[in-house]
């Protein structure tokens, strides 16, 4: 598999369809319901990935029920005021909801949920963007996603993103527009960022923060060689957010390119098996510190779909969550997303 960084994210590996289908696997526990909140939609140059590609993933074999889109500002209006293009992105997600609901294209409730982007810089300006937010998103807006990952090593950091961003008077203030209007705040952040998501946890107690991607753990550049200092490290942190109740956390992300696993790199795709005891020690942390009614699993896909297969990564978390009770993982696989971005399912 070529190992080339999409040109059109910057920030992680293209799927490749040919290699991808050297592994195969059955599907195990295929009643089990899953919502999956965490995907995008995007067209892109070289890295396409649009409504009908999300459900051949969806339907290979998996019982997922519902999902959740999360912003990359793909679709954001090309013209009008800088601050509001990025109503375009939920307009374009609640049409792809609206698809879904027709019932033409399966069962699963495709963007049950929606969150879109704000430029938490501009503060209280983004009160008419969140309102606008809403209007489009028809009843499934749900929440924010600011770009705030950084990191001091540009090994690391692929993104153009004000370091220590949220703690900045400005974002407060755009945060504390977010909490009134009762949406959530979703944090894309890395591991040595996690201090300043406790201080926005701490600060907005009745906010609902969803931290993405398993805490941003680290692998790659100045961490290569320091994979066990930086794990016990991401553990601390972790654990201190865990004991704010209004931290949630999603259990994923772990085939990106930042965790340093190279998954990409092997000669086939990696079982289940495999993804399994990789990520072990990162999804036993999350869900002992959390709880099973504070973490959800995530596909992040396409992005983790450069080193992974849809079927085989949620097989993998089947297979970490066996020895968990039937309600544990009904909140690990289902509850949790369902609560935490409030998502009206159908029966």
């Amino acid at each position: 598999m070529s190992d080339h960084l999409s040109s059109s994210t910057r920030a992680h590996y293209r799927p490749d369809k040919e290699w991808l289908a050297l592994h195969h696997e059955d599907v195990i526990e295929q009643a089990l319901r899953i919502v999956d909140p965490h995907h995008h939609i995007w067209d892109q140059p070289g890295n396409r990935y649009m409504f009908d590609d999300l459900l051949v993933d969806l339907q290979s074999g998996h019982n997922i029920i519902a999902s959740v889109y999360v912003q990359t500002y793909t679709m954001s209006r090309a013209s009008g005021p800088e601050l509001m293009r990025p109503v375009g992105e939920t307009e374009f997600a609640n049409g792809i909801a609206a698809q879904s609901a027709s019932g033409n294209y399966g069962s699963t409730q495709v963007c049950a949920g929606i969150v879109g982007s704000a430029d938490i810089r501009r503060g209280g300006e983004i009160e008419p963007l969140l309102e606008a937010h809403i209007r489009a998103g028809g009843g499934r807006f749900r929440g924010i996603r600011p770009t705030t990952a950084w990191h001091e090593s540009t090994q690391v950091r692929i993104l153009d993103v004000q370091p220590h961003l949220l703690l900045q008077q400005e974002a407060s203030d755009a945060i504390a527009c977010i909490d009134k209007f009762g949406l959530t705040l979703d944090l894309w952040l890395f591991f040595t960022q996690l201090d300043e998501a406790l201080a926005v946890c701490r600060r907005f107690p009745n906010l609902t923060v969803i931290i993405n991607h398993a805490g941003g753990p680290v692998g790659i550049g100045p961490y290569a060689d320091r994979k066990r200092e930086a794990f016990k490290s991401w553990r601390e942190k972790i654990v201190a957010l865990a004991q704010c109740p209004n931290a949630f956390m999603k259990v994923g992300g772990l085939a990106m390119r930042y965790s340093g696993f190279d998954f990409n790199k092997l000669p086939k795709p990696p079982s289940s098996d495999l993804l399994a005891e990789s990520w072990r020690p990162f999804v036993d942390v999350c869900i002992e510190t959390f709880g099973p009614s504070r973490c959800m699993f995530e596909s992040n896909f396409p992005v983790d779909k450069g080193m992974c297969s849809y079927v085989a990564l949620w097989n993998a978390f089947k297979k970490l969550t066996v020895n968990y009770s039937v309600n544990e993982r009904a909140w690990l696989f289902e509850k949790t997303a369902t609560k935490a971005y409030r998502l009206a399912l159908e029966a």
